[in-house]
């Protein structure tokens, strides 16, 4: 008897959902269309209907994960307390939750296929890029008031990032005595040595 299939009341939500649910609990590598569809109790054909491929979920399901970030970035970067508090949250943010989260697991699988996908590589660097913006206004709130020396704020963005990144993919791997409080407390050390003004 032919399985009946009920069509989603919204598609796009409903299938983003379902894909982060899944990637919580088996990771990627069990992440299809088909598995999708049987999570949703709908059709495959259904899903790539709206969707069109595995990699353009993926691409989906990332914004969405970013998304649902961006009001508590927003709430950092117009909050009017110390700069070096909002940045310690920005780390706090920026950082998995631990290993296997499912927002980094999507990431890290994002940079492994940039290069054959230009649809990744495209919503990787424009959420790349969200988060640039918002830790150069961090550290131009940081100069303005007199907390921050003096520095190139788009360079300081890009060496942090670089190094929250490492740390972050170190984390969702699970590498073996890996520890995100330890990982923050480096990142901080970091901001204060390059931020810190200089006292005569």
């Amino acid at each position: 008897m032919a399985r009946e299939h009920r069509r989603l009341d919204r598609p796009r939500e409903q299938v983003l959902e379902a894909a982060m649910a899944a990637i919580a609990e088996h990771g990627l590598a069990d992440l299809t269309m088909a598995g999708l569809a049987r999570r949703l109790g709908t059709s495959g054909g259904h899903i790539l209907y709206y969707f069109g491929s595995k990699d353009q979920v993926l691409v989906e399901t990332l914004r969405w994960s970013e998304e649902r970030l961006t009001p508590r970035r927003t709430e950092l970067v117009t909050r009017s307390s110390p700069a070096a508090d909002r940045v310690a949250e920005y780390i706090d943010l920026y950082l998995p939750t631990g290993a296997a989260d499912p927002r980094w697991i999507l990431w890290v699988d994002v940079w492994s296929r940039t290069l054959a996908v230009p649809a990744l590589r495209e919503t990787q660097a424009e959420l790349d890029g969200y988060w640039h913006e918002d830790l150069v206004r961090l550290v131009d709130d940081g100069m303005r008031s007199g907390e921050f020396a003096r520095v190139d704020a788009d360079a300081f963005s890009v060496r942090l990032r670089a190094m929250l990144d490492g740390f972050s993919t170190q984390i969702v791997i699970g590498v073996p005595g890996v520890d995100r409080a330890t990982f923050a407390t480096h990142a901080m050390d970091h901001t204060r040595q390059a931020l810190s003004p200089a006292h005569p």
